[in-house]
């Protein structure tokens, strides 16, 4: 009769075995020529940001107020336990405020020092574009947008503007939240 393995035995092959096995690195679609965004919609104007600009999409939390601060910093949420400022990205921009809705989300972007979110009315997804697309953009005309947007893509009825978070979350009047 075969001898019984003890319990520890098992678990050291068991490791061993792990430690054997490559999985490989997990496949990646790299399509040259081919650049992808995270759609979204402030009022009228539709824009896209690089995927690797945008940590998270969120439905808008629970905000405490913060007091002494500008009308387009809405708050701060508790994400996970970190606390994250929410500005309203059309607030921002264009001085119209975002209303609610259903389709409302929450873009959370990193910035230096931590993470903010922006409200946004909508998220159209992911957007992919062609190299030959980005060859046909034209620049930002709207004097408030142009540091952020950096070319603009015509795709059927639809003008997107690619938008830099980077930009954003750098610019000196997007820091200085107070009043």
């Amino acid at each position: 009769m075969a001898e019984a393995a003890l319990p520890y035995d098992l678990l050291a092959e068991y490791e061993r075995q792990s430690l054997a096995h490559d999985p490989g690195v997990p496949e990646q679609i790299e399509t040259p020529g081919l650049w992808r965004g995270i759609g979204f919609r402030l009022g009228s104007y539709y824009f896209v940001s690089d995927i690797s600009e945008v940590s998270e999409i969120l439905t808008p939390l629970p905000m405490a107020d913060v007091p002494g601060t500008l009308p387009w910093l809405l708050g701060v949420t508790n994400l996970r336990g970190n606390l994250v400022p929410v500005v309203d990205l059309g607030h921002f921009l264009f001085n119209e405020v975002t209303r609610s809705t259903p389709r409302t989300r929450l873009l959370v972007v990193y910035q230096p020092g931590g993470n903010v979110g922006l409200l946004v009315d909508e998220i159209s997804g992911l957007q992919t574009l062609t190299l030959e697309q980005r060859e046909h953009a034209e620049g930002e005309a709207h004097l408030k947008l142009r540091r952020f947007v950096e070319e603009n893509i015509t795709l059927g009825d639809k003008r997107l503007g690619v938008f830099s978070m980077t930009r954003l979350t750098r610019a000196s009047d997007f820091l200085q939240a107070a009043v």
